[in-house]
């Protein structure tokens, strides 16, 4: 599962350079970490039906970790 996930940011990493024609790219980690991190809260606070504590359990994080998470992405 985990070299999936590798191929898919692979792919849409390469594919976002190309488009860029030219263009000089600009915080790229920033990017692809904001990208991931909300379509991952979503699907893990789903799984465990709202359960912060199992949601941070899963994700390997404190709950004040997660709870910071959510806020920024308005998932509260």
């Amino acid at each position: 599962m985990s070299s999936e996930i590798h191929d898919c940011v692979r792919r849409t990493l390469n594919r976002y350079f190309r488009d860029l024609d030219g263009q000089t790219p600009h915080a790229v980690y920033d990017m692809v970490l904001r990208s991931v991190e909300k379509p991952m809260l979503e699907v893990v606070m789903k799984q465990v039906a709202g359960n912060q504590t199992q949601a941070a359990e899963i994700l390997g994080i404190s709950r004040g970790t997660l709870r910071r998470m959510l806020t920024e992405h308005d998932l509260l």
